[in-house]
């Protein structure tokens, strides 16, 4: 009973971050949706994604990356053996601080730089300008987030998961809330050059602003929780301790797994910066892949992290396989109807979730070939996040760095290859199979692990069900889509004959998931019900 009971509550703490999640993937739809209308794909908004995204990519290349992987299992063994946690949690913030404090300030100066290593197909343009400007207001970000990120990983190793689930919501609402304003004519607009008038400037102004503005928020919010939790983390000056040495030196290799993933990033934004239009459509594309992403792959590994950790440093080799395993099944059971959703029907997704506005017909084409391109890939991203941990719970971030090297290889080859030739669904295509590459390598290099880090025999079962009521389902979708066609082209009605859809789809799903004992939902109503 005991093996069972820590993954029935480890599906209930999914659940807890999941659903969080799923809040904050459907109001950063709802931003998304909003961008498309008031802004469209012009210059503004392939500026401040650009610039929004280089906060973002150093923040899971320090904080969320390196830094949570290699703190987490080491404060949850403090915390298990009452040895100073507290001390621990604050030399750790307060070297992470200095480090970012660092690099804040030098990222200032080298904006230009950092915009070019992005998107060198902006040179000469507005938008080379504008990302700069909105790089420089958005880039202190990193600072207020990784430090947020780092109370999250803080409140996730004592099974605290709410509040830091709960922080990016504020992130999106107070985005939403600078394009609304901007949309009512208030705030300023940042300068252009003399007869340029590009779309939605005052929206990206304030959409710029508001970024940093988020990030306090999010971090007053998890600071707020950590403290009420007896973790009242404060800022210090650093102090090279000996723990603070080992949590770098396991943070290395992770650190560099960490900027080999936003390499690839950087070779897919190189790509799409040379065609207008692109960064937006893969950014969307993104956004919507990224939910079932977000929701279970994240989600699982977040809980995943802490709980392999405990079993295993416990010798408990059974607990560990069944939570590794139950952790699998329900990624597989809900990303593969996901996958199959943004492969069959994803031009009638975009367009009802895109299409108004400044967001033509065109953007909506190509942003949908993105997206299908990205759902073949899903099942691997979100099984990445399900393995990584298995090798951080052992504190080996080496293997998983060599594997990203590997992976960053073939998609570098791939997107500039077929970039030249195909355009720039090259960048997606590439980061697909690269996800597929770095997913076996995974899988592959856990064998040496001993079996609580393989899968038992009751996922391998369930596997072969899902698969079956996966490709039902595109039969479903398929059907449907064929029928209701000339709905979505009617506006009002395309809304209700996606809803019809998609509903049609999931329903089919659960039925022939039960039929074929691919998902038992009886066995987690009780974690649903915590």
């Amino acid at each position: 009973m005991a093996v069972q009971a820590r993954p029935i509550r480890m599906v209930a703490s999914f659940m807890t971050v999941g659903v969080w999640t799923l809040a904050s993937r459907i109001l950063g739809f709802v931003r998304e949706i909003l961008i498309a209308a008031f802004i469209g794909a012009g210059p503004v908004a392939e500026a401040f994604f650009v610039a929004f995204s280089l906060p973002n990519m150093f923040r899971r290349f320090f904080a969320e990356g390196a830094f949570n992987t290699a703190f987490v299992p080491m404060f949850a063994k403090k915390v298990e053996a009452d040895e100073a946690p507290l001390a621990f949690a604050r030399q750790a913030f307060a070297g992470l601080a200095t480090l970012l404090l660092m690099l804040t300030l030098i990222a200032q100066v080298a904006m230009p730089w950092l915009v070019l290593a992005m998107a060198s197909g902006f040179v000469g343009d507005l938008r080379f300008d504008l990302a700069t400007l909105m790089g420089r207001i958005a880039f202190p970000y990193i600072l207020l987030i990784s430090l947020a990120a780092a109370l999250s990983g803080v409140l996730n190793s004592i099974g605290r998961f709410a509040a830091a689930a709960a922080a990016p919501v504020l992130l999106n609402v107070i985005l939403i809330a600078a394009l609304l304003a901007a949309e009512m004519g208030l705030g300023p607009e940042f300068p252009v050059p003399t007869g340029e008038d590009p779309t939605g400037l005052r929206h990206g102004t304030l959409l710029t602003l508001a970024v940093p503005l988020a990030g306090l928020a999010q971090l007053a919010l998890v600071w707020w929780a950590a403290a009420r939790a007896g973790f009242p983390v404060r800022l210090s000056l650093p102090r090279l301790s000996p723990d603070l040495k080992r949590l770098a030196i396991i943070a290395g290799p992770a650190m560099l797994a960490g900027g080999v993933v936003q390499i690839n990033l950087l070779v897919g934004r190189q790509v799409a910066s040379f065609f207008d239009g692109a960064i937006v459509w893969l950014s969307f594309a993104d956004r919507l892949y990224q939910l079932p992403l977000g929701v279970i792959g994240i989600a699982l590994g977040v809980v995943l992290l802490p709980e392999l950790s405990r079993r295993l440093r416990a010798g408990e080799g059974d607990a560990a396989q069944a939570s590794l395993s139950r952790a699998a099944e329900l990624a597989l059971a809900l990303t593969l109807p996901a996958a199959v959703i943004l492969v069959i029907v994803p031009l009638p997704v975009v367009s009802v979730l895109f299409e108004r506005g400044a967001f033509t017909a065109d953007d909506t084409a190509n942003t949908a070939l993105a997206l299908a391109v990205y759902g073949l890939g899903l099942p691997a991203f979100v099984m990445q996040k399900v393995l990584q941990p298995v090798y951080f719970a052992r504190a080996d971030t080496v293997r998983p760095f060599r594997y990203a090297l590997v992976a960053m290889v073939v998609n570098a080859v791939i997107a500039i290859g077929l970039g030249l030739t195909i355009g720039f669904i090259g960048a997606a295509i590439a980061t697909t199979l690269a996800g597929w590459v770095m997913l076996g390598l995974l899988a592959r290099g856990r064998r040496n692990f001993g079996p609580e880090t393989q899968f038992d025999m009751r996922f391998r079962k369930r596997l072969w069900g899902m698969i079956a009521a996966s490709v039902g389902l595109g039969a479903i979708l398929w059907a449907v889509l064929l029928t209701l066609g000339p709905m979505f082209g009617l506006e009002g009605w395309r809304y209700l004959a996606l809803g019809i859809l998609l509903g049609t789809g999931l329903g089919g799903y659960l039925l022939l998931a039960q039929i074929f004992g691919a998902l038992r939902i009886s066995e987690h109503r009780g974690a649903l019900r915590r």
